[in-house]
This record gives structure tokens, C-alpha cells and sequence, in this order.
């Protein structure tokens, strides 16, 4: 068994969740010793394909003509696709028909939580769908204080300053300006937000969210993976507002580090995100505002022994596992 791993515009996509997602299959199968290749030269048996570009649906249209069996990974819905970029919300529907349309190519499809699994069966999908997390490497996040002790010695933190991290892309889905506006609120806390995309294909409010200039507000850009991991071992709270995920990796990551954690009380998180338990949860700014102060005042306990569960169940060897026997089905099926 070969699998052909395709993500049309890989390199545009290096910097995202979607990026990290395609290396995460990568080192899954290669956990499990599945033989893989990211050449369309190469033989294989089966397509796994990330994306939902034209590249993409031409080659799985050539590989349902050969036999070949396609394996169709929905990392994005209408849901989260419309409260990104510019125009997004206008062209959402198109959005929809379209991505539909491909996903509907494959043999199977994976897509990473039972939430987006049920938003795709509403889109009418009838094939196979199976939910498998992007998972998390537990080899590298993990809790280091010496690592957070780094983090706040680079960008120049005491050990007394209490420092809120969130990472994402400059988008509106990500919560960007609900972070900002609780930087404004709370000026005796220091806030830092990791992630970077074109400023010019954001809304006008991520535009000025962005551009915002206070004394407790950083906005440090894009860094690599070993930086993420000291941020998050080095912060008091990891916020993270978003309006709507088919997983969330940067949570996950959280969870490895043992960190503190305060995300939007949304419906992907219902199922394995209990607030008080893994988690806290807040849907309105003044609730973010209150947990914030309880969390930094101690008056919630930290949660990072039971998220580390969270993310324990993610492990990509864990994954890899999961990969491989939806391979083997696959090529199974008639």
C-alpha cells in the first residue's frame, strides 16, 4: 500500500493550521510505517488529497478514471470559511456547492471532529465520513518552564508580568479584535499575538484591530513551531476567541504544554473541551474580561494536568493508527 499525500498551493498554506495538518500526516503514517509519497510521478494505491483547488479536483477526477482510491480530507466547511477573509461571507454559498462538489469525489473522507463531520452530512454528502483529529506532537509540545522562562527573557516579559498569548492568522474568525479589545480593558496584563497573513485581504476591523497601538499589546508575527511552544509554556492564559474551528490545533498544543486555557464557548468544542475541567469557557466579552481576572488572580484553578489528557489522545502515533486502518478500508471497499 502507497498513499500519494496531495495539498495543491502547499507552500501558500505552510504558515496555517492547514500547513501544520499536512506535516502531521506525514509524521502519523510514517509512525506507523505507511508508505507514502508527495510526487503525482510516483505509483500509489490511494490519493489522500487536502485541499479543494482545481489542481485538486482534476487529479482526483484522473485517479477515480485509473482505479485508484480517493481519500478526501474536508479541513474546511462553509462555517469557518465565512468568517475569514474579505468577501468571504458574500461568496460563502458558492463556497459551499463548491467544496461539496470535491469532497463528494472521494471513496471516503476524513475530517477532524464528529462537529464537521455533522456539518458535511447537512450538506448532503452521502459518503463515508470519518473523524480523525490532526493531532499533536507530544514529543515536542510539552511542558518546559525553563522553555517558558526563554519566551519572557526574548521579548523582554518579567517573571511577575502576567502574559495572555493567542495565535492565529489575521482573520476575523480567529477573535482577533475581541483579543484586542480585552487588551484595551485589562492594561495591567500584557497581551502577544502570534500569526501573520496579508493585512490586505483582511476586514476592515481585523485592519484596525491589527493597527492598534497600546503599551500591553504585541503583535509578534509569524515564528516557528520551537517559539509556539515557548510562548506557551512562558503564559499565564492562553486565549483563544475564535468564532468557529473544525479542530483548533493551537488548543490542542495548548493542552500538551499543560497551559491554561480560555476559548469561546462554541459547539466544536462541546464534545472534548469541558469548561472547569480541561478548560474554562466564555461567549461574551465581559465573561473573556471576568475569567481572565479569575484565572491570573488565582481564584480559578489551572486546568494543565486534565487538558494534558486532551491532547494525549491526540498523539500522532494515536493518529498515524487511525490513518492506516481508513486506508485499509478503503482499499477494501468494491
Amino acid at each position: 500500500m502507497k498513499v500519494f499525500l496531495y495539498t495543491e498551493g502547499e507552500k501558500l498554506f505552510s504558515k496555517s493550521g492547514l500547513g501544520k495538518a499536512i506535516k502531521h500526516q506525514m509524521k502519523a503514517l510514517e509512525s506507523v510505517g505507511v508508505d507514502y509519497t508527495t510526487s503525482a510521478n510516483d505509483d500509489y494505491d490511494i490519493i489522500h488529497i487536502n485541499f479543494y483547488g482545481p489542481n485538486s479536483y482534476a487529479l482526483a477526477k484522473l485517479a477515480k478514471r485509473e482505479g485508484k482510491k480517493i481519500v478526501y480530507h474536508a479541513h474546511s466547511t462553509e462555517e469557518d470559511f465565512k468568517n475569514g477573509f474579505i468577501f468571504c461571507k458574500q461568496i460563502s454559498p458558492a463556497f459551499k456547492k463548491w467544496i461539496t462538489t470535491c469532497y463528494s469525489l472521494g471513496d471516503v473522507i476524513i475530517t477532524p471532529t464528529p462537529y464537521s463531520k455533522r456539518l458535511l452530512e447537512s450538506y448532503g454528502i452521502t459518503k463515508k465520513i470519518y473523524a480523525i483529529s490532526n493531532g499533536i506532537e507530544l514529543d515536542k509540545f510539552k511542558f518546559d518552564k525553563s522553555l517558558g522562562n526563554d519566551f519572557r527573557e526574548e521579548y523582554g516579559y518579567s517573571k511577575d508580568d502576567k502574559v495572555i498569548v493567542g495565535i492565529g492568522l489575521y482573520i476575523e474568525r480567529k477573535g482577533i479584535t475581541d483579543f484586542v479589545e480585552l487588551a484595551k480593558r485589562l492594561p495591567e496584563y500584557k497581551f502577544i499575538w502570534f500569526g501573520h497573513s496579508p493585512l490586505t485581504a483582511a476586514t476592515h476591523e481585523v485592519r484596525q484591530a491589527v493597527h492598534t497601538k497600546l503599551d500591553n499589546l504585541t503583535f509578534a508575527g509569524y515564528v516557528e513551531q520551537d517559539m509556539i511552544i515557548k510562548a506557551l509554556n512562558g503564559c499565564d492564559v492562553y486565549l483563544f476567541p475564535t468564532l468557529e474551528e473544525t479542530e483548533g490545533i493551537p488548543i490542542i498544543e495548548a493542552c500538551a504544554c499543560k497551559t491554561t486555557a480560555l476559548i469561546r464557548d462554541i459547539p466544536i468544542f462541546e464534545e472534548w473541551l469541558e469548561d472547569g475541567k480541561n478548560v474554562y469557557k466564555a461567549k461574551t466579552l465581559d465573561e473573556f474580561e471576568d475569567k481572565l481576572k479569575k484565572i491570573i488572580n488565582k481564584e480559578l484553578p489551572p486546568l494543565g494536568e486534565e487538558a494534558y489528557k486532551v491532547a494525549k489522545e491526540r498523539d500522532i502515533k494515536i493518529i498515524g493508527k487511525e490513518l492506516k486502518q481508513v486506508y485499509e478500508d478503503v482499499l477494501l471497499q468494491k
